[in-house]
């Protein structure tokens, strides 16, 4: 289900729950439409965005975490896939990109804390770094928040980065895709790409 990523040494990969706008992401960062649907779950296997003449990608990833009309055992199975699908391309991907909703990723992961759980979204950061990915967190819907400041910092607690968000400027991008205010995401993009000798990517972001 997961097989079909182009033949691409360089990616940049999407990763997040279900709804939080990374099909809306991905069209603003292509210029190109994918399905994308109100409700959760509508992309089930990757998009994958190649630029024929370069040896690069973009991949949208599926969403996970809870899809309406999904059973658990299914969302578990798209949940192991994206797992090995990072694994296994895991020295091909210059940038991970998490996106989470800022209106709500507060309360989802407070809701999923617990002695014996993780949440999603904080064991998928912890993952890509895990795995050598340089990884942006991409907090999207942020026209919705009203205290920006102290939303972003309380994500960097959760997330184990010490406030305030300033000083995270190449892994906190506050963004709103729909509106085409991404310009955080892209400058943490580029600098992570520099940071890899990567310069020749920047016009993609």
């Amino acid at each position: 289900m997961f097989d079909t990523r182009p033949d691409r040494d360089a990616e940049v990969a999407l990763v997040g729950r279900s709804n939080v706008g990374k099909s809306t992401l991905m069209r603003r960062l292509t210029g190109h439409t994918f399905d994308t649907g109100g409700k959760p779950g509508v992309t089930r296997k990757p998009n994958h965005y190649d630029w024929a003449p370069e040896d690069f990608v973009i991949t949208d990833l599926p969403g996970f975490g809870f899809m309406s009309g999904v059973d658990e055992d299914y969302r578990e199975e798209i949940k192991t896939n994206i797992v090995h699908y990072l694994e296994e391309y895991a020295e091909h991907i210059l940038v991970g990109i998490l996106v989470v909703d800022g209106k709500s990723v507060i309360d989802i992961i407070d809701r999923h804390s617990g002695p014996d759980s993780i949440p999603y979204d904080v064991e998928m950061f912890h993952f890509l770094q895990d795995l050598g990915a340089p990884t942006v967190v991409a907090v999207n819907k942020m026209d919705k928040v009203d205290d920006t400041d102290e939303r972003l910092n309380e994500l960097c607690d959760r997330l184990g980065l010490y406030p305030p968000w300033q000083q995270w400027r190449e892994t906190i991008a506050p963004i709103t895709a729909k509106q085409g205010r991404i310009e955080p995401l892209n400058e943490a993009v580029r600098e992570h790409l520099h940071e890899q000798n990567r310069d020749d990517l920047f016009k993609f972001f």
